[in-house]
């Protein structure tokens, strides 16, 4: 009587342990599906609020120069489906002008970058000391340890242009 007390009925829905954290696992897994779907439903809905909220704003520039202009759709006399068009149009035409404008920033940017990258090239000196790297190199193709006077003066002018720049950039 005493071995029969110790074990559990036999039953066809006996769970194991591995099952049971396996269930919990799927079941904790299928609760936080559910809360992110939540909250992306909520995100998207408070989303396309606010896209509503500044479609629907006045343009504040046109407002800071024409404070007594008024939009069509603040006229008080009848303007019909067009005047909401052109609104809208001038919306538009706001939205793609901030974007060309960052796009120009960006541009301006890259220039700036490629007009570095052209003054590291035109330094005589540095492409002097490449071209004394390079050459070394080919000569001594299966020594390429030989080359270290070579190497440590290619080091000798980077290192006097990175100096230039900062000077520049700094000063």
């Amino acid at each position: 009587m005493g071995q029969n007390s110790s074990k559990p009925p036999p039953s066809s829905t006996q769970h194991t342990d591995s099952t049971r954290a396996k269930d919990l696992e799927l079941h904790i897994q299928r609760r936080v599906h559910s809360e992110l779907a939540r909250l992306d439903a909520e995100h998207s809905k408070r989303l396309a609020e606010l896209k509503e909220q500044i479609s629907a704003a006045p343009d504040s520039t046109t407002e800071s120069i024409h404070p007594d202009a008024r939009t069509p759709d603040q006229s008080t006399s009848p303007g019909g489906p067009d005047h909401k068009a052109a609104a809208q149009g001038d919306k538009l035409r706001e939205l793609s002008r901030a974007s060309v404008q960052k796009e120009i920033e960006m541009l301006q940017d890259k220039l700036k970058r490629r007009r570095l990258k052209e003054e590291v090239v035109k330094d005589k000196a540095v492409e002097k000391a490449k071209g004394e790297v390079v050459n070394c190199l080919r000569v001594n193709d299966r020594r390429p340890l030989d080359c270290w006077r070579e190497v440590e003066a290619f080091k000798e002018e980077v290192g006097r242009l990175e100096r230039e720049f900062l000077g520049k950039i700094m000063g």
